[in-house]
């Protein structure tokens, strides 16, 4: 069974802080214990230069005496510290010897030395040697005196006690270091598991169709905050999709339903003797026949477009003259409202679908010339910028809030809900343009004002 994020990030988090810790106490261990036998090592040599002058000191030149009651009472103080001292005079007799003067007693310190150093290092395979130092007085040689102590070095109980509390201290340090980290890795896991866990909630509910959930995002995390946003903005789409496809299904019930409506009660009034079947009715009933099939067409031609597998038949395109041809194929709408078409700017050639492209130009004319009143005039501007192209269509007509503008390249969508559908069309013919110049890898846009007309604007890449 797979284990939670939380508990993931806490074990993990807590096993490399326990290595680090590990791995940080024994290296310091190592190098405190080194130094630490480098210190005692010094010690030792100093309090040994200390034994060998304090036993100088105790010959009087004057008398050439040694004082023997100091001299035992610094050996014995040096037996104490571990150090086993003979005396020599400078004729080679023995002034005083530790093992003679209380053999047991230095068997006894020898021996716990040795098991105290083997029991603290078991590899140092060390052993009690004996060096010889001269006794020095004022210049001249007055004896010598033999010392023996376990070497390389040895440590006394305050030394083995001092490092055992350096251990004890390091011990105490990493476990409360380990208590501390587990609780930090707890808490962050718990900060950093929190929104993800929300953040799956919020997709399950939004799998199940609750478009409208939100996350807060809260998070300092930039990772789980560009998650939230990017949850919420999938949240927002879906049910933006969801709105438009229940407004989809309205729009498509509401357009069949006019027709269908006067081709039923026609046909009903018709077959009931009730109307004469004459070729006006017959005339009426195919017109709304053929807006039935035109409505259906569009749906097709707008559903092939959008479609991933649209293939474009691509060739050279000298755009002003594409635009000169459809215009002139609308002469006769053109000359019916008083409307007149000025073309300017430059002549661009580009890689396009003629035929497509020529339905861009169609569909966005034919809007300005329904919505355009008698006597006013329609712009195209023309211009090139290099690697793109395209064009301006500018009207005087009735405009479009600004509320509208988001939605009117959408299916069905009119932004004169008055217009009716004689004059406002099916609302499809601004999603075919939109669908058509994205597939060229291209870009519609829209500026208007209610009552100032309309200026949409087509660019292309030339390739």
């Amino acid at each position: 069974m797979p284990k939670s994020l939380k508990s993931q990030l806490t074990s993990t988090i807590l096993a490399i802080v326990l290595i680090t810790i590990i791995v940080i106490s024994f290296l310091a261990n190592i190098f405190i214990n080194r130094k630490f036998t480098d210190y005692v090592a010094r010690q030792q040599e100093l309090k040994i230069q200390i034994i060998v002058s304090s036993l100088s000191e105790q010959y009087s030149a004057s008398t050439e005496q040694w004082d023997i009651q100091y001299l035992q009472a610094i050996g014995m103080f040096s037996l104490y510290e571990g150090y086993i001292i003979r005396v020599y005079d400078k004729g080679g007799n023995t002034l005083w010897d530790a093992m003679s003067h209380d053999m047991s007693l230095c068997n006894q310190i020898m021996d716990k030395i040795s098991r105290r150093m083997e029991l603290e290092y078991p590899r140092l395979d060390g052993e009690f040697v004996s060096t010889d130092y001269d006794l020095v007085k004022d210049g001249k040689a007055v004896g010598m005196v033999s010392i023996s102590c376990f070497g390389p070095f040895f440590l006394n109980e305050n030394d083995v006690n001092f490092l055992h509390s350096l251990n004890t201290i390091l011990i105490i340090i990493a476990l409360a270091a380990s208590l501390a980290s587990l609780l930090v890795c707890h808490i962050m896991a718990a900060r950093i598991s929190r929104p993800i866990l929300k953040t799956v909630d919020a997709t399950r509910q939004i799998a199940e169709g609750k478009y409208e959930i939100r996350l807060e995002e809260e998070s300092r995390i930039r990772e789980i905050k560009l998650l939230e946003g990017t949850i919420n903005h999938l949240a927002g789409s879906l049910e933006t999709l969801e709105r438009m496809r229940k407004q989809l299904t309205a729009d498509v019930a509401h357009e069949l339903r006019t027709p269908i409506s006067i081709l039923q009660s026609y046909l009903e009034a018709m077959t009931e003797g009730i109307w004469e079947a004459t070729s006006e009715r017959l005339a009426s009933c195919q017109e709304e026949v053929v807006r039935i099939g035109k409505l259906v067409g569009d749906l097709e031609q707008l559903t092939r477009i959008e479609a991933d597998n649209l293939k474009l038949e691509k060739s050279e395109v000298d755009l002003r003259l594409l635009i000169e041809k459809t215009v002139n194929a609308f002469e006769a709408e053109l000359k019916d409202k008083g409307l007149t078409v000025t073309i300017s700017g430059a002549s661009p050639h580009l890689m396009a679908d003629n035929d497509r492209l020529k339905q861009v130009v169609a569909n966005l004319l034919s809007n300005s010339i329904k919505y355009s009143d008698s006597g006013k005039s329609i712009y195209f501007e023309i211009f090139d910028a290099g690697k793109s192209c395209g064009f301006v269509i500018r009207d005087m007509g009735t405009g479009i809030d600004s509320e509208e503008l988001p939605f009117i390249f959408e299916r069905f969508y009119r932004a004169d809900k008055s217009r009716n559908r004689n004059t406002g069309g099916s609302g499809i013919g601004l999603a075919i343009v939109k669908s058509i110049v994205h597939a060229h890898g291209g870009e519609v846009t829209v500026q208007s004002e209610k009552n100032a007309g309309s200026a949409f604007t087509v660019t292309l890449p030339k390739k």
